[in-house]
């Protein structure tokens, strides 16, 4: 699904408190001096949601509230298992993003066992599924997440401390994942067991 992660000043962005995608009113935050003057702070400002009216509060062009970093909501298609360390991931990714993608590497596991695979070695795994005809933009998704999932936990060459954007990027990886591996497939075949029975035993015919 299409998300836009909140930024400073943006006119739209997906919410951090409701996950809508929703224009976004801005506010200059004031303070008043002991003196009683009111003096517009120019590092601090509140963000609206149009959507649910709740705000969030930025300092220095960082959203510091909610102490949260958003990410898409996960795939509804995902299974459940793979959506609970999806969720837990985007629930620690603002004070750790090695451990958030430790978590999406645990979910990958889990995913190339419901594709079929033995998830005992995701590397394996991705080998076996290019020769079954991965799409190779999945199996280079794959792979990112397997690499820097590793990395989180191994001394690498990719540090995520001050990648914050590489980190919410695995996100999308695995929901776009999902979508091909699993949501895709699931609508065409839908599409297929609705069509008239004649047709699909012509279909069949065709294809012996």
């Amino acid at each position: 699904m299409a998300y836009t992660s909140p930024g400073f000043k943006l006119s739209a962005f997906n919410c951090p408190h409701c996950g809508a995608f929703s224009s976004q009113y801005w506010v200059d935050l004031q303070y008043q001096s002991k003196a009683g003057n009111w003096t517009i702070d120019k590092e601090a400002y509140i963000a609206i949601c149009d959507h649910c009216s709740w705000s969030s509060y930025w300092l220095n062009e960082k959203m510091i509230a909610p102490d949260s970093t958003t990410v898409p909501l996960p795939n509804d298609d995902m299974p459940e298992d793979i959506k609970t360390d999806y969720l837990e991931a985007s629930s620690i990714l603002s004070r750790s993003a090695r451990g958030s993608a430790a978590l999406l590497r645990l979910a990958i596991q889990k995913l190339c066992v419901v594709l079929g695979e033995k998830g005992k070695n995701i590397n394996d795994d991705i080998g076996e599924l290019v020769k079954k005809g991965l799409p190779v933009k999945i199996q280079q998704s794959l792979d990112i997440l397997r690499v820097v999932g590793n990395n989180a936990v191994h001394p690498g060459q990719l540090d995520l401390k001050d990648n914050l954007a590489l980190a919410v990027s695995l996100f999308n990886l695995l929901n776009v994942i999902v979508d091909v591996m699993i949501t895709q497939p699931k609508h065409i075949s839908d599409l297929y067991n609705d069509l008239p029975s004649n047709l699909v035993e012509a279909i069949q015919k065709r294809d012996k």
